[in-house]
């Protein structure tokens, strides 16, 4: 096949010194196989993505920091037909966190979780009081990385709320209750490739953090994961990851119960490398998609 791995302008800033790249990874593994694949930046005007037999959303890792922009380009992907990989119309759903609410009214059993609209006044006391918890997690509804996400204790909240009053004015927020259990257990990112659960790893903040991602100092143990939260992250995944080349179901299990933080269909890592096998299960799963 001629694919298209499709990336952003950098990747620098998600890089870390203990984690290979894993766009080269990939890219090696499909080219050993016969493929041809090209990187190719979303953003780039001059790009001929019906050029390709397939285009693979893989690192478009700004496209939370380019959200109009990005939109556009993806109507123009469905406009042209292009075969994108995950579908336009999942990736449109999956952009807004407002899915995890679409998701819960479903069912699926998320992080408590409390919108805050675009223009409305940052008010931690009714936030705290409302999620019951004397810790917040505040970040924006489109986004990626931890950007602009704020761990705040009350008296955190009073300082920072001149700050997210003004970040609010720009564009939706949630608020959801710090969960120990982040520090204390870690938080699992289960990996489908194809609609198949392929591997699993559990991810720990650096000590003092709250943040678990791996450029932030985070840890990571491939681990298999207990029966009851495989049984969940399968039903999300096969619920609402259809069609889907690969998704990521994140959460934390609490008293026993496994509470989705996020359901990753856009550019999420997949950890490949620390599974036997999986750069080969994405390829399989790249020709099952492509027919």
């Amino acid at each position: 096949m001629n694919i298209a791995l499709v990336t952003c302008e950098s990747l620098a800033q998600y890089a870390a010194p203990n984690i290979d790249d894993e766009d080269s990874l990939l890219t090696r593994h499909l080219r050993a196989q016969g493929h041809h694949v090209e990187p190719r930046i979303w953003s780039n005007p001059a790009v001929d993505w019906l050029a390709y037999d397939v285009v693979v959303l893989k690192s478009p890792w700004d496209y939370f920091d380019r959200v109009p922009e990005f939109y556009a380009w993806l109507d123009r992907m469905e406009q042209q037909q292009v075969p994108l990989l995950n579908p336009v119309a999942t990736v449109r759903w999956n952009a807004n966190k407002q899915y995890l609410l679409d998701m819960e009214r479903q069912g699926v059993r998320i992080v408590p979780t409390h919108w805050l609209p675009r223009g409305a006044a940052f008010q931690p006391r009714a936030l705290f009081a409302a999620l019951g918890t004397d810790r917040l997690v505040v970040k924006p509804a489109i986004s990626g990385g931890a950007k602009n996400t704020f761990n705040l204790t009350p008296a955190d909240a009073d300082t920072r709320t001149p700050e997210l009053t003004e970040l609010l004015r720009a564009e939706d927020f949630l608020a959801q209750p710090f969960l120990p259990e982040i520090q204390t257990q870690g938080e699992w990112s289960l990996v489908y490739l194809g609609g198949a659960y392929s591997h699993c790893v559990l991810k720990t903040p650096k000590s003092g953090d709250f943040r678990v991602q791996h450029y932030l100092g985070g840890g990571i143990q491939p681990q298999q994961p207990p029966t009851h939260l495989r049984r969940t992250a399968d039903d999300i995944v096969q619920r609402f990851a259809q069609n889907c080349l690969y998704a990521r179901v994140d959460g934390v299990e609490v008293a026993g119960e496994f509470l989705l933080m996020e359901l990753e269909l856009i550019e999420p890592f997949l950890y490949l490398d620390t599974a036997p096998d999986s750069f080969a299960r994405y390829e399989a799963a790249l020709r099952v998609g492509r027919v």
